[in-house]
């Protein structure tokens, strides 16, 4: 039986995404975003959304037009600093942050696309991360309304030396949103590159994946050996084409050759 994952639209694809859904996105700053999704999100009309992303993207691009619009309840995320939008809502209690470093963000969703509950990790022991008190969202008074919870810590023996681990739980999602440079029509989905970067665990969260895609070829023409994401983590594919805007986030690189001496 043919399983032909395409949709006509993205806004056909988002449509059933309601207020108050939790959604993991692809992305790594501006790289790799779903920005032909994030779009559709923003004028579909969901708000209360709880979003889980290595970053909310800028001011005026990525996850941060959902941000400026104020759909965002809550963000999960291991870098949030290039947002000036973001900092006002977080310290003026708008915003809830749940801070995670972010080698045990990309766990937590691998672990939660891979039905795995939890997991143990030095990363954060003897930090608030672990002993609870991280500001999850401040009064309008700059106070703390919401602080993280301790999680349990507990000594393991490892290579014959005892070492504390925290546990950290996994992160499983309503939807999740990623872009792929190419797929085929059954959803296995080819990253560009560093592209690639958080979107297959974004991908392998959701519990409904969504994926825009630059290009799309027949079942059967992709050299299994190159595909990055298998289609069983994948339900809907949009194509949006090879012309995408693609921003920089920050140009590090003078815009003129450097003349030798």
């Amino acid at each position: 039986m043919t399983i032909d994952k395409v949709v006509g639209s993205a806004e056909e694809a988002v449509a059933d995404i309601p207020s108050g859904a939790s959604i993991a996105v692809g992305g790594f700053g501006l790289c790799g975003i779903p920005m032909v999704m994030i779009d559709a999100l923003l004028a579909a009309g969901p708000d209360g959304l709880d979003i889980v992303s290595n970053n909310c993207g800028v001011d005026d691009w990525g996850l941060g037009v959902l941000l400026a619009a104020k759909r965002i309840r809550k963000m999960t995320s291991s870098y949030v600093g290039e947002n000036k939008e973001f900092e006002r809502q977080y310290l003026s209690g708008e915003l809830e942050l749940e801070l995670t470093p972010q080698g045990t963000l990309a766990e937590k969703l691998r672990a939660g696309g891979s039905g795995i509950a939890g997991f143990f990790t030095q990363t954060g022991v003897g930090t608030q991360v672990a002993e609870g008190g991280l500001p999850r969202r401040y009064n309008t008074d700059g106070s703390i309304a919401v602080a993280s919870a301790p999680k349990q810590v507990q000594p393991f023996a490892v290579r014959g030396v005892e070492k504390e681990f925290v546990l950290e739980e996994a992160i499983s999602t309503d939807f999740s949103l990623v872009h792929a440079k190419l797929a085929d029509r059954h959803g296995n989905l080819v990253f560009d590159k560093s592209a690639r970067n958080f979107s297959p665990l974004a991908a392998m969260a959701g519990r409904l994946c969504i994926a825009e895609v630059e290009q799309i070829v027949e079942a059967g023409e992709l050299d299994a050996d190159a595909v990055h994401l298998p289609g069983v983590f994948v339900d809907r594919i949009v194509v949006v084409g090879t012309d995408v805007e693609k921003r920089i986030e920050r140009r590090t690189v003078s815009s003129t050759a450097t003349k030798e001496a």
